[in-house]
């Protein structure tokens, strides 16, 4: 059955202890009850020409955010990394290979059309079509065929068994268009908003949908979206009140937002990170990349880049609050002997080395001055070449033998390896292979035993840490602020602004 997400206040009640040693009840003050009115502005970092209303081209937090707003999905994220029943009233499977999907009854589009299940196979199909140029076409490219197999019926039959379907199909990419929509000048979903405006690179405006699906959400009469890509001048919206909400700030910024008695922050403990890509065809190959790897002050750069709003990472890709989180494995340490041992065997000398970093990548150019300050003591030539946020991905992004890449949080254990770490990805960052790793992976989408597969994932990680080509030196909490007039705000794992969730949710509590 569906379950759909609570906003459930309750008040407690308990015992306290006083200095006298008695025992007295206390009550605690029930947080405020939803209620519908207001309006909010919302800066993100970016807004562009490319902007889009197109799910399938999706690809920065502000497109997540619009396509959340204006559209719903077969299922949803929820706080516990796992999903929520959305369109789809069920899921089921026996072989994990083919699905049956029953549609939620009664659900309509923002100008009035009922939901079917052709629009529901057009959605999904259209991610294979190459005209699409869809971001998640080698995901898609695992569904043999989907199809209408009744009234209120969608079947999807994948090539291989893959139990995290459900999981990929909440993505903001997999959202529900109306079949045969080419035309993404404005949006037509089932989603908590209507789509009122919408200007690239300036705006986007969305209305309250009273016809939701979801009884009583959301909340907000209106959202409207704008990009501030400087950070100073987002904290400076924020605390002016020119904006509400703004996403995501510098860790540096937290104490200056705390202090105004009207704002704060939340921190979202997320699996974000930015990672040294060591090309495995380069240099001295599997010596040289454990010497950058030992090479790493990890807890440098968590107190000094991030201030703390970060995790400790062990060049496993896992962060620790996926469920599938390998714990045990030996924590690599920043050690100047073992890399110096590593570089001498790589043949490395005094070589000069380029190391490509960008504002493009988070944190990237701070980590590459103090890893170049690290390797010089070593007698190591590092070169920072810094170049500019513009072009980076296109230009230098896995095209040099040292690069940064920046990894946003992905839902999944499989996303994340089949995304970056198989053999034949596209964006397998540092061109490793390895055959016993496709193999876990493809045995492990299969798996259906829980505790069997969280083995499977152990082994992957395992391999990627002793073996793979990037050093991942921390996962990167995410921070946003916001108007303490606005309730309701919780972090969610899978990205900033509640997993671009939050226009659902949120209400104006003045």
């Amino acid at each position: 059955m569906a379950q759909d997400l609570a906003h459930r206040r309750d008040v407690l009640t308990g015992l306290t202890a006083t200095a006298a040693g008695l025992w007295l009840p206390q009550t605690v003050q029930a947080q405020p009850k939803p209620k519908r009115g207001g309006r909010i502005r919302v800066a993100c970092m970016s807004s562009s020409m490319a902007d889009t209303l197109d799910p399938a081209k999706g690809a920065l937090s502000t497109d997540y955010v619009r396509h959340y707003m204006f559209y719903s999905g077969l299922t949803q994220y929820d706080k516990g990394l796992t999903y929520k029943l959305a369109l789809a009233q069920s899921i089921e499977t026996k072989d994990r290979i083919t699905w049956v999907v029953t549609l939620r009854k009664g659900v309509v589009f923002h100008d009035g059309a009922r939901l079917k299940p052709a629009d529901v196979v057009y959605s999904i199909n259209r991610h294979k079509n190459p005209d699409t140029s869809s971001k998640v076409k080698p995901i898609a490219e695992q569904f043999a065929q989907v199809s209408q197999t009744g009234p209120s019926e969608v079947t999807i039959r994948l090539t291989t068994a893959n139990a995290d379907l459900p999981m990929i199909l909440a993505a903001s990419h997999f959202v529900i268009i109306k079949a045969g929509t080419t035309d993404f000048k404005t949006a037509i979903g089932t989603g908590p908003y209507r789509c009122t405006q919408f200007k690239p690179g300036v705006r986007t405006v969305g209305t309250r949908f009273d016809n939701y699906w979801k009884s009583g959400l959301p909340y907000l009469d209106e959202i409207e979206l704008i990009g501030i890509p400087d950070e100073v001048s987002r904290v400076n919206a924020l605390l002016s009140g020119d904006v509400q909400l703004i996403s995501p700030i510098n860790p540096r910024s937290t104490r200056r937002v705390r202090g105004s008695n009207k704002h704060t922050v939340v921190e979202t403990k997320s699996s974000l990170y930015t990672d040294l890509i060591v090309r495995q065809d380069a240099f001295g190959g599997e010596d040289f990349t454990l010497g950058i790897k030992h090479l790493l002050n990890r807890q440098l750069i968590s107190k000094a880049l991030f201030r703390g709003f970060a995790t400790i990472g062990n060049d496993q890709p896992i962060a620790p609050n996926n469920p599938y989180y390998l714990e045990g494995l030996p924590q690599r340490t920043f050690d100047p002997d073992k890399a110096r041992f590593h570089f001498k065997r790589a043949g490395i000398g005094r070589t000069r080395v380029p190391l490509f970093a960008s504002p493009a990548a988070e944190g990237s150019v701070e980590m590459a001055m103090i890893m170049q300050e690290a390797g010089a003591n070593l007698g190591l030539n590092l070169e920072v070449k810094r170049v500019p946020a513009d072009g980076y991905w296109s230009h230098h992004w896995m095209k040099h033998p040292l690069t940064f890449g920046n990894i946003n949080p992905r839902p999944t254990a499989d996303l994340v390896f089949s995304l970056f770490f198989k053999s034949d990805a596209p964006w397998n960052e540092s061109g490793w292979k390895n055959a016993r790793f496709d193999q876990l992976l493809t045995l492990a989408r299969a798996e259906a035993d829980e505790a069997k597969r969280k083995s499977l994932y152990g082994d992957m990680q395992t391999i990627v840490h002793e073996k793979g080509g990037v050093g991942i030196p921390v996962f990167i909490s995410l921070v946003d602020a916001y108007d303490k007039r606005l309730m309701g705000y919780e972090p969610v794992p899978i990205g900033g602004l509640m997993g671009y969730g939050f226009a659902e949710y949120v209400w104006w509590g003045a």
